[in-house]
């Protein structure tokens, strides 16, 4: 019951920031936002995993943890060296 709770918390999490992605002025915002639901999303995945018992899920969240790491880093070094400009 409690993992029920926590996951319906979370998706009003997600959604919420889904939300404040939408209406962020600033492209770092965005990124942040976007970070920020990635690894909501990591913890939904492996919550969901618990809670079905499926383990195999929980391989899927930590990949999925690495690519948005990844993703975030390779999006920073990007718009750093001045994205599409040069």
């Amino acid at each position: 019951m409690f993992i029920l709770i926590t996951l319906f918390i979370l998706v009003v999490a997600m959604i919420l920031s889904f939300i404040r992605l939408i209406y962020s002025k600033t492209l770092w915002d965005k990124i942040l936002m976007l970070n920020l639901i990635s690894a909501k999303v990591v913890l939904f995945i492996a919550l969901y995993a618990i809670y079905t018992d499926r383990l195999i899920l929980l391989d899927i969240a930590i990949s999925y943890g690495i690519i948005g790491f990844l993703t975030m880093t390779l999006l920073s070094k990007f718009i750093m060296a001045g994205g599409r400009e040069k």
